[in-house]
C-alpha cells in the first residue's frame, strides 16, 4: 500500500515537471507575446496613480467613464513619449554629431587624456596601440543613437517597421486594458493556478502591482529630476547653451537607469561632450580646461549627491524595502549573470521574488531572515 502511494506520488510528481517543461516550451515559443503583455503591464504600473487621481474627479458625484480615463491616461504617457522622440532625441543626436566633427580639430592641451589613454593601453592591451577614450565614447554613442547601427542587427528596414508596428499596436492594446482594470493581470495569473492558492495568488499579484507601481513611478520622477537638476547647472553655472545643456542632461538622465556604474558612465560623457563642446563650438565658461572640467564634474557629482540621498532612499524604501547590501548583492549577482540588461531589470524582478518568498515560502528560515517584518510590509502595500 505504501509503496503504492510512492508511486503515486511520483507520477504526481512527473506529471507536475512535464506540465512545467510544455508551459516553459510554450513561453519560449511565445516570447514576443510575452515581452509584449510585460511591457503593458509596466506601463500600467506607471498609468494607474493618474487612472485612481482622474477617477477621484467627480461631476455631480459621478466620474467619467473607466474606458475614457485610461485612453487618457494611455494617450498622455503616449504624448510625452513622443515628445521625447521627437524633440529630445534629435538634439541629443546632433550633439554626437557635433562632437565627433569638432574632436579632431580641437586644440587645447590633452596631455592629461593621453596619459588616461596610454594607462587603459597598458590594463587592456586589446584595445590597441591607438586607443583613444574620447573618439571611442563619441563612436559608441553615435552607434547607439544611429538608427542604422540598429537596422544591422535587427534586419531591413521594412522588416523593423513592421516589427516595431506590431509591437507598439500590442503593447498600447493590452495598456489600455490593463489600466482600465487593475485586477486583469491578476485574473489571468488566477487562471493559471491551482483553486487551492489562487487567492493567495491573487493577493500576492496586488502586493507586487502596488510596489511595482511605486517603483516605476518614483524611478521615473528619479530620472527626469536627475535631468532636471544636470540641465540647470550645465546650462546657467557652465553655459553650454540650452541644446547642449538639454541633450547632455538627457544621456546622464537615462544612464543613470543603470544602477551604480550607470551615474558614473554618465558622469564621464558629460564631461567629455562639454569638454569638446566647449573647445570646439566655444561655449561654455571662459575658465581654463582644468577649472572648466572641475565645474561640470562638481555639478553632475551634486545632482548625484541629490540622487543618493533623496531620490534612491525614496524609491527603494516604498518598493523593496530590502537592505542596501541586501541590493547591492543581488545587483552584484544579477549583473555577472546578465550584464548591464541584467542590472536593469534585477530591482523589478527582485521584488517579484521577494513578494512571492514571503507570501509562499516564508516557513523556510533563510525567508524569515531576510523578510522579518513581513506581516508589516504586506500590510503597508495594501494601505
Amino acid at each position: 500500500m505504501e509503496q503504492e502511494r510512492n508511486i503515486d506520488k511520483l507520477a504526481k510528481h512527473i506529471i507536475n515537471l512535464g506540465a512545467f517543461a510544455i508551459i516553459a516550451a510554450l513561453c519560449w515559443y511565445f516570447r514576443s507575446v510575452l515581452i509584449y503583455i510585460i511591457a503593458a503591464f509596466v506601463i500600467s504600473l506607471i498609468g494607474q496613480p493618474v487612472f485612481r487621481a482622474l477617477k477621484q474627479i467627480t461631476i455631480k458625484g459621478k466620474s467619467a467613464p473607466d474606458w475614457l480615463l485610461s485612453a487618457f491616461t494611455l494617450i498622455s504617457i503616449i504624448l510625452i513619449l513622443a515628445l521625447i522622440v521627437t524633440q529630445v532625441v534629435p538634439i541629443v543626436s546632433g550633439i554626437i554629431r557635433d562632437a565627433l566633427a569638432m574632436n579632431n580639430s580641437i586644440t587645447f592641451d590633452r596631455d592629461m587624456l593621453d596619459r588616461i589613454n596610454a594607462w587603459i593601453i597598458s590594463v587592456f592591451p586589446g584595445v590597441g596601440r591607438d586607443f583613444d577614450l574620447v573618439s571611442f565614447t563619441l563612436v559608441k554613442l553615435k552607434d547607439a543613437t544611429s538608427f542604422s547601427g540598429v537596422s544591422n542587427i535587427l534586419g531591413s528596414v521594412a522588416s523593423i517597421v513592421v516589427s516595431i508596428l506590431i509591437g507598439v499596436f500590442s503593447i498600447v492594446f493590452i495598456s489600455f486594458f490593463f489600466i482600465k482594470d487593475d485586477t486583469l493581470f491578476g485574473k489571468i495569473v488566477g487562471a493559471l493556478v491551482p483553486d487551492r492558492i489562487e487567492e493567495s495568488v491573487g493577493k500576492t499579484i496586488l502586493d507586487i502591482e502596488i510596489l511595482l507601481s511605486r517603483y516605476f513611478v518614483g524611478l521615473t520622477v528619479e530620472v527626469l529630476g536627475v535631468m532636471l537638476l544636470d540641465f540647470l547647472g550645465l546650462w546657467l553655472i557652465a553655459r553650454i547653451g540650452v541644446n547642449y545643456a538639454i541633450g547632455i542632461a538627457f544621456i546622464a538622465g537615462i544612464l543613470n537607469v543603470i544602477p551604480y556604474v550607470g551615474p558614473l558612465i554618465g558622469d564621464i560623457v558629460g564631461i567629455i561632450l562639454c569638454l569638446i563642446l566647449k573647445y570646439g563650438a566655444g561655449v561654455g565658461l571662459d575658465v581654463n580646461v582644468w577649472l572648466f572640467i572641475l565645474i561640470v564634474f562638481a555639478i553632475m557629482q551634486g545632482t548625484q549627491l541629490v540622487d543618493n540621498f533623496i531620490y534612491q532612499p525614496l524609491i527603494y524604501s516604498t518598493s523593496i524595502r530590502a537592505n542596501p547590501l541586501e541590493i547591492f548583492i543581488v545587483l552584484l549577482v544579477v549583473g555577472h549573470i546578465g550584464g548591464v540588461a541584467g542590472m536593469l531589470v534585477a530591482i523589478p524582478a527582485y521584488t517579484v521574488v521577494r513578494v512571492i518568498a514571503s507570501r509562499f515560502f516564508y516557513k523556510y528560515k533563510p525567508v524569515r531572515r531576510l523578510i522579518p517584518d513581513r506581516d508589516e510590509e504586506n500590510t503597508d502595500s495594501i494601505i
